[in-house]
């Protein structure tokens, strides 16, 4: 396992990072997953206060094992409701006193608000969740599904105020695009339009929390590049975010480079995801210890410069 640090954050941090899921408590040991997790050497778990019971289910199995000290919790709150957006101080606390209920635990390594609403200034948001901070609540902070304008617009209102900025953005990734927003709200760094978001993440180093880094199942290998017609049938809402010929595109040239790697696509789409000049950890969410090893065993899967070029369709040139 690879891991890298997280400012804020005590314990290393794995690059592939264990999404908790809503239905984690159906008709499975969950108990046996997330030991087997851990023994892959997988210490960070992500969670979030409106994924079900999966914060509650990760709750148990920490009191359980007695392993709080050993591993980094990520989990995010002020989620919005379909009739409401949620970013008040009362959202943001009644979220996080629910998180430390279901979790367990009196601190959370990583807090992380799940989503924006433009119309609240940025200046109470950074003053509370400093406050957090300072009361030993919560380790580092930051944001998912906000655009980087209003991150630095954030990271400028701590510098003024001699306060802890954002540390850690959370935002899709993938090595196809998230071109659909069924959720609404949702943001990208994929894709040609993104290009400078991620320029400028690379250059700050800022670490990069990818969820659905395999393009919620569209790169998981159970969808062929052949199969266009029958996307929502095999992927579900996956084909409404990610189901356009330039991804299809890119499935068909991981088809044929893994199998010329001996390899499979999600192994391969996982690569590529470690190879780009980020400060990246992985999320990866599946009931499946297979999946997850192999998601671990993708890590010593390396491309080259031409290999991540073509699968990303900058050139034609197959390497």
């Amino acid at each position: 396992m690879e891991y890298g640090t997280v400012p804020y954050v005590k314990l290393p941090v794995s690059r592939v990072v264990f999404g908790t899921f809503k239905e984690m408590v159906k008709n499975q040991d969950v108990f046996g997953l997330l030991d087997a997790v851990l023994e892959m050497g997988i210490n960070t778990f992500d969670s979030a206060a409106s994924y079900g019971d999966a914060e509650a289910s990760l709750g148990r199995w920490i009191k359980a094992r007695g392993n709080r000290d050993k591993i980094v919790i990520l989990t995010k709150g002020a989620s919005h409701y379909p009739f409401r957006k949620r970013l008040t101080w009362f959202d943001i606390l009644h979220d996080i006193e629910n998180s430390f209920a279901k979790l367990q635990t009196d601190y959370i390594d990583i807090y992380v608000l799940h989503r924006d609403d433009p119309q609240v200034p940025v200046g109470p948001i950074v003053e509370l969740l400093n406050r957090l901070h300072e009361e030993g609540r919560i380790g580092a902070f930051g944001v998912s599904n906000w655009t980087l304008e209003r991150m630095i617009e954030a990271n400028r209102y701590a510098e003024r105020h001699g306060l802890i900025p954002f540390t850690v953005f959370n935002p899709s990734f993938s090595l196809a695009e998230c071109i659909g927003d069924p959720w609404g709200g949702s943001v990208t760094i994929s894709g040609e339009a993104n290009r400078g978001v991620r320029e400028w993440l690379s250059k700050e180093q800022m670490p990069v929390f990818a969820y659905s880094s395999l393009a919620r199942g569209f790169l998981s290998g159970k969808l062929k590049s052949t199969d266009a017609a029958r996307a929502e049938e095999i992927v579900g809402v996956a084909a409404e975010e990610y189901g356009y010929p330039v991804n299809f595109e890119r499935l068909r040239r991981a088809e044929l480079l893994a199998k010329k790697r001996g390899i499979k696509v999600s192994q391969l789409a996982y690569a590529w995801l470690m190879h780009q000049p980020l400060n990246l950890f992985g999320l990866t969410g599946t009931s499946s210890e297979k999946h997850i090893r192999e998601t671990v065993e993708a890590l010593e899967i390396k491309l080259s410069d031409a290999e991540a070029a073509w699968l990303n369709l900058e050139t034609d040139q197959q390497p």
